[in-house]
Parts: structure tokens; sequence; C-alpha cells
């Protein structure tokens, strides 16, 4: 497999595993928006409830003081009306003393006021002008006789009353809780009146602070998310980097023992051609040389001898040369293809080694060319092994196809892989099969035991 397909595959690997990280960070991103959504919507829920139980606590407590300040206004006007005080008492000074118990400053308008029973007003600290004037036929916008209804309930002993007023302060209409009593020394009614207004107020600042509290809690889930997104991405860019590392260091290896073994095969041939050719032509030589000598002496029929002994020799350094450009490159693959030359190997191997080999060739269809010389060189490999370490007497080859792809598989009943059966699985020999296997996708399985060692090799289907 060549540098840049091992680049290609790394960086298609480094692609799939980022998307594993993303498919992993998805359904984490999914529950933060979900717990969110939940936390929001309970806290929701929790400022209704709680809007609710404040007013309620704050209606309550603002109902008991109207109770308080209108009981002690009536006091105040039970003691004016005695029969020793007098009317003229009462009117004076009776009113001017209620005048001045409003509860608040002029902006909270918080007040008594004092009406007869048919409907006269008699005091009223923020409004003078209505005072001596009869307000029986006040009504609202809604029609709603407001006055009758305050000296209903006081007849009545209802003492609480909803109804809307003018608010002298802001010269607006608005809602106001009033508390109103009969007071029978003085046949008068006395009542007071909170605004509502407040109500709205406590509304608004308990929102505001459930949103500030949804904020908080909505910043410190993300904050959380955000922490464990960032550690998942880093979990995965820590392995990535690491796994970089170390198919780097594999790259480097590999091209460190492609050099080697290349640097292996120019020696091998050198020695061959050195050791073996080099040699056959310097005697083929010498034979030639001895012929024409024995012509220039007159020994013909000693020269035809000698020539024909240097004829035999160029037959070998031919058939020498054949069989070191076999071992290259066979033509009779590029001809015939990889079954036909598979079984030719098998019975050139056997010959040569006397090993008994048996090759079967099921039906393969025309395969690329790539394909075609990984497979051979593949097998090449494992014979060259089973020859130089085995020590076998018997190999079998079989190369098939099914739906998933090719097979083939080369057994052997050797002595298997030595202990440092190492040497063998991470050899330059078995890395080089495996990367040939596995540059088409496939795959490549190396099995060894004492008396069985097998090689498995599969290309997919849609390689062939």
């Amino acid at each position: 497999m060549s540098n840049n397909q091992i680049v290609a595959k790394r960086k298609a690997q480094l692609r799939l595993r980022l998307l594993v990280i993303l498919l992993a960070s998805l359904p984490l991103l999914v529950a933060v928006i979900w717990v969110v959504w939940m936390v929001r919507d309970l806290i929701t829920e929790m400022q209704k409830n709680q809007v609710v139980a404040v007013q309620s606590i704050v209606l309550q407590a603002r109902k008991d003081e109207l109770k308080h300040f209108v009981q002690a206004g009536s006091k105040v006007m039970a003691h004016y009306c005695a029969p020793e005080n007098g009317a003229i008492k009462l009117s004076r000074e009776g009113k001017e003393l209620l005048r001045h118990m409003d509860f608040g400053d002029l902006t909270d308008d918080n007040y008594f006021f004092v009406y007869t029973m048919d409907g006269v007003n008699v005091m009223h600290p923020r409004l003078p002008q209505i005072e001596g004037k009869s307000l029986w036929d006040f009504k609202d916008a809604s029609g709603n006789f407001i006055i009758q209804t305050l000296l209903t309930h006081a007849r009545s002993g209802d003492h609480f009353v909803d109804y809307v007023w003018h608010r002298p302060s802001t010269g607006q209409i608005e809602d106001k809780l009033g508390y109103v009593e009969y007071v029978p020394e003085c046949d008068l009614m006395i009542g007071t009146g909170l605004y509502l207004d407040y109500m709205k107020e406590v509304k608004t600042f308990i929102e505001k602070q459930t949103d500030q509290t949804i904020q908080r809690t909505r910043d410190r889930i993300v904050l959380i998310a955000l922490a464990s997104l960032f550690v998942v991405a880093a979990g995965g860019l820590t392995m990535n980097i690491h796994e970089q590392r170390v198919a780097n260091q594999k790259l480097r290896r590999m091209a460190q023992q492609v050099v080697e073994s290349q640097e292996a095969e120019r020696t091998r041939v050198a020695r061959d051609l050195h050791d073996g050719v080099s040699q056959w032509l310097a005697a083929t030589k010498f034979t030639f040389e001895t012929a024409r000598l024995q012509l220039q002496k007159g020994h013909a029929e000693k020269s035809g001898q000698t020539l024909a002994s240097g004829v035999e020799k160029l037959q070998e350094v031919m058939r020498y040369v054949r069989e070191i450009s076999h071992q290259l490159r066979s033509a009779m693959l590029d001809d015939a293809g990889l079954g036909p030359t598979i079984e030719q190997e098998g019975r050139e191997f056997g010959e040569r080694t006397g090993i008994d080999v048996q090759v079967r060739i099921g039906d393969i269809p025309a395969l690329q060319k790539d394909v075609e010389s990984d497979l051979y060189r593949t097998f090449q490999e494992a014979t060259r092994n089973i020859e130089k370490h085995a020590g076998a007497s018997h190999v079998d080859v079989s190369i098939d196809t099914d739906k998933a792809g090719l097979w083939m598989r080369i057994t052997d009943n050797g002595t298997g892989a030595p202990h440092a059966t190492g040497r063998l699985k991470n050899g330059i020999g078995l890395l080089n099969m495996r990367e040939r296997i596995e540059r088409h996708e496939g795959e490549f399985e190396f099995h060894s035991e004492p008396g069985v060692t097998r090689i498995t090799a599969f290309i997919p289907h849609k390689y062939l």
C-alpha cells in the first residue's frame, strides 16, 4: 500500500471518529435542551403557585391591617358620639382626628372615609370637595352603585368590599379593597381601603426573581453541558492524536521496511546476477575462447565438442535469467491470469522443493490487475516462507469465490511459526502480505501451530 493510500485511509478513520464523537454529543445536547425546557416549565409552574401563595398571604395580612385600622377608627367615632360629647364635638374634633389618622403619606392613598347611612359624605381627607355631598347614586363604569354597596356591606357585617375608585394621587380609576363598619352610636359608616397595585408589584417581583433563577439555572446547565462536551471532545481529540501518532510510527516503520525490502530484493538480484549469471557467462566465454583456439590449431572435432558445451552453458544462462525474471514478474500472470499462474507456480514449487503441493482453483472471474498482482505476490511470499522456515511435506492451495468475494487459502503441515512467532507475524513478509490485501479493504489472517499453518486472504466483491 502506498503512502498516499495509507494517509487517505487514516484520514477516513479520523473522519469516522469525529462522526462518532458528534453522534455521541448529539444525545447530550438533546438531553440538555430537554432538561432546560423541563426546568423552565417546572420553575414557571412554581412561580405561579408562589404568586398565588404569596398574594394570598399578603392579601390576608392587608385585610387584617384594614380591619384593625377601621376598628380603631370606629372606637374613635363611638367615643365622640357618646351623649356626653354631642354632635358638634363629633363634627369638629372627631372628623379632624379621623382626617389625620390615615396610615401613610399622601402618595399612599391610605385614608379613612365616613358616610351617613343615606350616602352623604361626612369626611374624605383626599377629596374634601365631596364632603357634605350625597353620593347615593354614584356609579362606576360598569353601572354599580359604589356607595350603596359599601353601606349594604356595613349593615350586613360583610365588611370587605372589592370595588373601583378614583385614586387621588394618580387620577386613575383603580381596583380597591375596602373594609367598612357601621357605627351604631353615630349611625354612620366608616371605612378605608387599599389600592391593589401592590399585588401587581408582588407578582412582578416574584416573576423577576423567578426569571433570574431560570437564567442562572439555564446558565449552569449550559456550562455543565459545555464542560461535558469539552471533555468528550478532548477525549476524542486525545484518542485521535494518540492513534495518529501510532499510525505515523507505523507508517514510518513500514516505509523503513519497504526500503529494507527493496534493498534486500536488489541485493538478492545482484547476488543472483553476480554468483549465477556472471559466472555462467564467464564460463561460457572461456568455453568459446577454448573452441577458437582449438580451431586455430586445426582440432575441428574437439572444437565442435567445445562449442556444443558452450551452447549448453548459454541455455543454462538463459534458463537462469528467465527464473530471475519470473521471480520479479511472471509474464504468465499477464497472459493467462491468476488461476493458471498459481497452478504453474505450484507445480514448479513442488518440483523444486520436493514438497507435495495440491492446488485447487475454483470459478474465479477476471480480476483487476492490481488485485491479481497482490494475490500473486501474497502467494509468492507465502511459499517462500514455507520453503525457508516451515519444513513442510504438504502444501494445500485453494482459490474460490462466493457471494462475499474471493478467498485464497494456503495451508502447510510444517513445524509452524517458531516461538518467536512475532518474527513471522510482525516480519516484513507478513506485513507486506497484510498490506497488499488490506489495501483492497480485504482481510488477512495468519494462524500457526505445530502441524498446521494457514494463511487466509479475502478480497470483497467490489474490488474484483
